[in-house]
């Protein structure tokens, strides 16, 4: 189910029974209250005033609820929105159950649902851990690590990732950790900054020949290498897909009580 759909309706539908009241239908029960009174040729108590002149439900559900979701609406359509990791694809960096961050506007604004660009701003680097809609199912949202740029060489051969021929340097800093036995951890140098990655040195994975990024894609990845469904598999992000950059995990829950205790930045 598309939560931002189902916003964008809500949102227009207590707008216009609010706008409605606010035009036609409460200057209607004012003026039969008038009426009444003038009737009557006199105030009218305060508690019968008050039942001539009460909102339908519908009305005070929309005037009480209608500001709120406009605020949420616009919060999580163009600034932030909270999003939560299913899979250890992006392993060591994200872990599953954290709850993560994504700047809305790093990379334009753009119209919920639709995702059409309003206003362009910056486009992805090499490097940054990008949140979009899955290709080859736009419902769901993908996380993952932005590897390719429009007009780049990509080429991933015996567990070595190449970029325009050159070799995406690497550092191993772990043979077999604790928290990933039979892996190795290796700090990465993809772009501006250092991230750590996952790899199986017994597996021997995805080969995949040079290829070059369309202009509007981007070729993406995730950390666990062994253990992610990428670019590697179903091909290049188009730029309409995209809806923002990852930049913190402000909380972590696997089903217990939540933790706040690994909030950070995400590199």
């Amino acid at each position: 189910m598309d939560f931002s759909l189902l916003l964008v309706v809500a949102v227009a539908v207590t707008g216009m029974i609010w706008l409605l009241d606010a035009v036609w239908w409460g200057r209607a029960r004012r003026a039969r209250l008038a009426a009444v009174e003038a009737g009557n040729g006199e105030r009218l108590d305060d508690d019968s005033r008050r039942k001539l002149a009460r909102e339908p439900w519908p009305v005070d559900y929309s005037r009480s609820f209608f500001p709120v979701l406009l605020v949420v609406l616009v919060l999580r359509s163009f600034v932030v929105e909270p999003f939560q990791i299913p899979s250890g694809s992006m392993r060591p960096t994200l872990e599953v159950g954290d709850f993560i961050l994504v700047n809305k506007f790093t990379y334009g604004l753009r119209l919920p649902v639709i995702n059409t660009r309003l206003v362009e701003m910056n486009d992805p680097e090499r490097g940054d851990v990008m949140v979009f809609r899955f290709p080859q199912e736009p419902s769901i949202n993908f996380i993952k690590r932005v590897v390719g740029l429009p007009g780049d060489r990509i080429r991933y051969e015996g567990k070595q990732l190449f970029v325009n021929g050159e070799a995406v340097p690497s550092s191993l800093l772990e043979a077999d950790p604790r928290d990933q036995p039979g892996e190795q951890l290796l700090e990465e140098l993809l772009g501006a900054q250092a991230h750590q990655i996952y790899n199986n040195p017994r597996d021997p994975g995805p080969q995949m020949r040079e290829l070059e990024v369309p202009e509007g894609h981007y070729f993406t990845m995730g950390d666990n290498r062994d253990h992610s469904n990428d670019s590697r598999y179903w091909g290049f992000v188009p730029e309409e897909n995209i809806v923002g950059q990852a930049f913190a995990v402000w909380m972590h829950w696997d089903g217990g009580l939540p933790s706040f205790g690994s909030v950070r930045r995400i590199h």
